[in-house]
């Protein structure tokens, strides 16, 4: 079955590997709704693109990802077949200095949002007997770093979640997976190279070669392109018996 004319909600998509993901999909006939911060006018730019090059409806909706009530209104308005979990923030700290804002706001967008937006979706796609959705994890779902208490609690939550609604769906049509990626060059791994170098007493080069690709044996960056196209392939039919896994993509890392 082609996935030409359903419709995606990409969460934390106005970059990175969720602006992958939205044109990933688009480019195979899915109209996308896009979401996250950003200058308006570089969402925009984003999001028109779209449209223009691959001839699908895009939109766009801010909802907060820390605020259940906009979550769940954007998935009622959007009412996707095709659900992409994927808004994500970092912080890099030793345990006894995390800030507990920090620990929130971390635990609320990596992992909370994921659960209240598929609380809202998965109604939606019962009624309609076909779903699929796909949560962003990490290889920190599988694995630890030093520093990063809040990031790998979340994701290793998020692949518990994503098993428990893989269970709960198993017989509606629905598929629910995670992907881990290992890492990848996006903002959200740019904007943590200094609190890394703080943290760890390294140079910016000791922070690239020495912490984020020492443990990915092929050191290169996984691309967002990489990630996209595992996506799409989970959504279509040839991958409609794989549910509750979460699949790595890390360059070797958790091998």
């Amino acid at each position: 079955m082609s996935l030409k004319g359903k419709t995606a909600l990409v969460t934390g998509s106005t970059s990175g590997i969720g602006l992958a993901y939205a044109r990933a999909l688009a480019a195979v006939g899915v109209n996308v709704v896009i979401n996250g911060f950003g200058k308006p006018e570089d969402i925009e730019k984003e999001r028109s693109s779209i449209e223009a090059d691959f001839g699908v409806t895009a939109g766009y909706d801010g909802a907060d990802m820390t605020k259940h009530e906009q979550i769940a209104a954007m998935v009622e308005a959007a009412a996707p077949d095709i659900l992409i979990c994927n808004a994500g923030i970092q912080h890099v700290s030793p345990i006894e200095e995390f800030p507990p804002e920090k620990w929130e706001a971390v635990i609320a967008i990596n992992l909370s949002s994921a659960f209240y937006a598929m609380r809202a979706a998965i109604p939606i796609m019962k009624a309609r007997k076909w779903g699929r959705i796909v949560c962003t994890a990490s290889a920190h779902s599988k694995t630890a770093s030093p520093f990063k208490s809040a990031y790998v609690s979340a994701k290793h939550g998020l692949a518990g979640l994503v098993k428990t609604a893989a269970l709960e769906t198993a017989t509606d049509g629905i598929t629910v997976n995670a992907i881990s990626p290992g890492y990848v060059w996006t903002p959200l791994v740019e904007h943590q190279i200094p609190d890394t170098m703080k943290a760890r007493n390294m140079t910016r080069e000791q922070v690239l070669h020495d912490v984020l690709l020492a443990g990915q044996p092929t050191k290169e960056f996984v691309t967002s392109e990489q990630v996209a196209a595992l996506a799409v392939y989970l959504c279509g039919d040839d991958a409609k018996a794989i549910t509750g896994a979460n699949l790595s993509i890390d360059g070797g890392w958790t091998a």
